[in-house]
């Protein structure tokens, strides 16, 4: 599909954006300090290091190559897709063979689901498209996939920074953690502290006075 009026304003927009935010990601890697080299710590932030290049190098890609007068973006769609699952393989593959503990390496399922979910998107759609150069459904699922694709980026980038994982996954994991921290306070002593209470209620004052003590 040659991409319309309305498509190349579309990725027009996606490819100005992934430029911008894949030059900021440079200032950030940077800037952010190295952890030891071999550490599970270390791959895991290599690992989301390069997915978020990836997720820029993905939208900003199939954006440019869809403006190429009479380019079906269908192309770039596969070819980025097929790229973008064989890295999310071999991130999956580097996670597992480091040293991160299961905790760590669990709180990077919400990542492997999302990029498997974008470039599988972008693999079918590609495929449809060229089947179909004229399927405009396809042409739109790709438009979505390109700006979840910056979404995806972004968040990752913000992870490079030192700031918390603020994925669904990792929220759901640390807010159950803390639940489960809290019940553990809360059962850890309940004799002892049905006995501090019950020694320094009023009613054992009132008892106390009333028995002459």
């Amino acid at each position: 599909m040659v991409v319309s009026a309305t498509y190349r304003d579309l990725f027009a927009t996606v490819a100005t954006a992934a430029g911008a935010l894949t030059g900021l990601l440079f200032v950030a890697l940077s800037l952010v300090p190295r952890r030891a080299s071999g550490s599970g710590l270390s791959v895991i932030q290599q690992v989301r290091a390069a997915a978020a290049w990836l997720a820029f190098t993905n939208a900003l890609a199939v954006a440019l190559f869809g403006l190429v007068p009479g380019t079906n973006v269908g192309y770039p769609a596969l070819v980025l897709g097929v790229i973008g699952i064989a890295f999310t393989v071999a991130g999956i593959r580097s996670i597992l063979a480091s040293r991160a503990t299961s905790h760590q390496q669990l709180r990077q399922v919400g990542l492997v689901v999302l990029l498997l979910l974008i470039f599988g998107t972008e693999l079918i759609a590609g495929i449809v498209l060229l089947a179909s150069p004229d399927s405009s459904t396809s042409a739109q699922v790709i438009g979505y996939a390109l700006v979840v694709s910056l979404l995806v980026g972004v968040a990752r980038s913000w992870e490079l920074v030192g700031a918390r994982d603020a994925g669904l996954i990792a929220s759901i994991m640390t807010l159950a953690a803390g639940r489960a921290e809290v019940m553990d306070d809360d059962s850890g002593d309940p004799d002892g502290a049905v006995r501090s209470g019950s020694e320094d209620s009023p009613g054992n004052e009132l008892l106390r006075t009333e028995s002459g003590e």
